[in-house]
């Protein structure tokens, strides 16, 4: 399938349709992943907004590190360690989800004692990794490029996007009703806590297929800008949904396709979220213009 969209472009190329940059492999590979990563990262991120999670995406992203090691050191590839990095992600999610439920810990402070312990762990982990192999691959793991997106990341990405689109076609409404007031969800004999555990289990997995494409820093910022500008204008639950994949996708393409077009001295991790504030300074602007003609 893959050899076919790279044959599509070529053609579109030789014809002169479309700038010759788009005759590399590695660019199409980029295209593809932001076409998925938006909408995923988008449509999650209204739910961690409305549900006050931005912390926890963070969290999660940043426990990445720890499972990186513990896969190098169990013998696992230095670039694709997918087995401990899942396993130790989503053990951290539920782990965390585990806990609150059985503490009075504000939960924000809670993920700040968690991320601690991930991080620290990593940290030092990360000491008896270095001397197996270039600290520089596990950098290249945690803040991978997405310019470098490979055929397996792509099938990983369609198969969250299928699950997380899926899932919301059937639990959507329950979900946000859940977020929106638990206490209206659980009178309607919606179960709460499946849904809060099923929510971070994805967050859990949307961020670690995500982490390695485009890295942590990136995966939150996706989560959170987005999500948030769209809340500035959205009139109701549906607008801010659509606002949110619409700034997700567009911040996405952009931030791959304009600093290659323009030869601009900036990675696309970077381009991506500074194209995302542009879209959240836009937005806060609308909000001012027509809180003063109200």
């Amino acid at each position: 399938m893959l050899t076919a969209i790279y044959s599509q472009f070529d053609l579109w190329v030789s014809a002169g349709l479309l700038p010759s940059m788009f005759a590399y492999d590695f660019l199409i590979n980029a295209i593809l992943a932001s076409l998925m990563i938006g909408p995923l990262l988008g449509l999650l991120g209204t739910l961690v907004v409305v549900k006050r999670l931005a912390f926890l995406s963070e969290a999660v992203g940043h426990s990445a590190l720890t499972g990186v090691s513990i896969g190098i050191l169990l013998g696992e590839p230095v670039t694709a360690p997918w087995i401990s990095l899942f396993t130790f992600s989503i053990l951290f999610a539920l782990m965390l989800q585990w806990v609150k439920g059985r503490s009075t810990v504000p939960y924000d402070a809670l993920i700040g004692v968690f991320l601690s312990f991930a991080l620290a762990l990593g940290a030092a982990l990360l000491l008896y990794v270095a001397k197996h192999v270039n600290a520089h691959l596990i950098e290249q793991v945690m803040f991978g490029s997405v310019l470098v997106t490979a055929k397996g990341d792509l099938w990983i990405l369609l198969v969250m996007s299928v699950l997380v689109f899926v899932l919301a076609w059937c639990y959507g409404n329950e979900a946000y009703l859940v977020a929106i007031s638990p206490e209206v969800a659980h009178a309607q004999r919606i179960n709460v806590r499946l849904h809060d555990y099923g929510f971070v289990l994805l967050i859990a997995l949307v961020t670690v297929a995500a982490v390695k494409i485009i890295g942590a820093v990136l995966v939150g910022a996706l989560l959170l800008i987005p999500a948030a500008s769209a809340r500035l204008i959205a009139a109701n639950l549906k607008q801010m949904v659509l606002w949110s994949v619409l700034i997700s996708t567009s911040s996405a393409l952009l931030g791959v396709l304009m600093p290659m077009y323009g030869e601009w001295a900036i990675s696309s991790g970077p381009a991506i979220i500074l194209f995302a504030c542009v879209w959240f300074g836009f937005m806060l602007l609308i909000r001012q213009l027509n809180r003063g003609e109200a």
